[in-house]
């Protein structure tokens, strides 16, 4: 299943459901809706600084990702973004996949 960094900043209406939920309330909230499209949730950490909010997540594809992505976002209570995450091995296969390029002015 891909992996994603999910990197996560809570608006002011969000950081006030944080302070209502807390930390924990908000973990089962996003172990919820990853869950809800097949996923689930590896790690999560709060910090302190730009971003609010740290997760590795386990979706079934890109699409799940999105639809995830799109529905919290909605909200306006958090602005986030994703990075996939790529394996050792999946850098080794990519290492080995020809590839056919040729430089500018080669």
């Amino acid at each position: 299943m891909p992996k994603y960094l999910v990197q996560a900043s809570y608006t002011a209406q969000g950081t006030e459901g944080l302070l209502a939920e807390g930390g924990t309330g908000r973990r089962e909230a996003v172990e919820q809706v990853l869950r809800s499209c097949g996923g689930s949730l590896e790690w999560m950490y709060f910090a302190f600084g730009e971003d609010d909010l740290y997760c590795v997540v386990d979706m079934p594809d890109a699409v799940s990702m999105a639809a995830t992505s799109m529905k919290v976002r909605a909200t306006g209570a958090v602005r986030s973004r994703a990075v996939l995450l790529l394996s050792p091995e999946d850098i080794d296969a990519a290492a080995r996949k020809p590839v056919e390029f040729r430089a500018p002015g080669a």
